[in-house]
Order: structure tokens, then sequence, then C-alpha cells
């Protein structure tokens, strides 16, 4: 006479472990993916803000504001700089944002530049909101 045991065989466990790795495996990689076009998207949202401080800046100045004529390295000064001179001192860029930005002007028009502090990415827009992404 045989008897049936009730349980599940080693075969059995081990293939629900590797379905479940392949599911984690594929979450992981999209959750990151999420979280760097949110991080994208929110220093785009922050850089708009700038644009407008700039507007205001121009209509008292006569000029746009500027960290550098020719260029520049964004920096956790620069963004604080920017934070200070544009938005009232406004903590607008986070310390979990993983993005530092500058703005340069010649002449009568600025770009506005935000660099990841990990990775390539380098987001640029123009006076006239125009973004470039580069390495993202």
């Amino acid at each position: 006479m045989t008897t049936k045991s009730s349980g599940f065989t080693l075969i059995e466990l081990l293939v629900v472990v590797a379905i479940l790795g392949v599911l984690s495996a594929i979450g992981i990689s999209s959750y990151v993916g999420y979280v760097e076009s949110a991080e994208r998207k929110a220093a785009e949202n922050i850089m708009q803000q700038f644009s407008l401080g700039q507007t205001e800046y121009y209509s008292g100045n006569g000029m746009y504001y500027s960290v550098a004529s020719l260029g520049c390295t964004a920096t956790t000064t620069t963004s604080t700089a920017l934070e200070t001179n544009l938005l009232g001192g406004a903590d607008s860029i986070s310390a979990d944002l993983n993005y530092e930005m500058c703005i340069h002007s010649h002449s009568s028009n600025y770009m506005v530049k935000a660099t990841a502090k990990t990775g390539t990415c380098e987001i640029t827009m123009t006076a006239n909101g125009t973004f470039t992404r580069t390495f993202c």
C-alpha cells in the first residue's frame, strides 16, 4: 500500500524561487528607471522656476543673473546662489534631488544647466524654454 505525502518537492520550490527572482529583478530595474525619470522631471521643473526668476531679476536689474559668463560648473555653491538670488532663498533644490544647477548668461540671453551628482546626465534649458538632455 502506498501513502501520499503532502508538501512540495524540491524541484517545485526551486521553480517558484526562480520565478520570484526574475520578477523581482524586473521590478527593481523598473523602479530605478522610474526614480531617475522623476528626478529629471523635478530638475526640469526647478529650471523653469529659475527661468521665471530670471524674468523678475531682469525686470529689476536690466540684465540677467549669471554665475559665469562663458560657462558654468554646477555645484552646491552655485545651486545655493541661484536659490538665494532668483527664488528668494527658497530651498527648491533638496539634498536628495541628485542634481546641481547653475546659470550662465551672455549678451541678452541665458542658459540654465543641471548636472547629475551621480552619473553623466546633463540637462540644459535655454531662455526660451527648450530642454536638451545629454547622456540621460
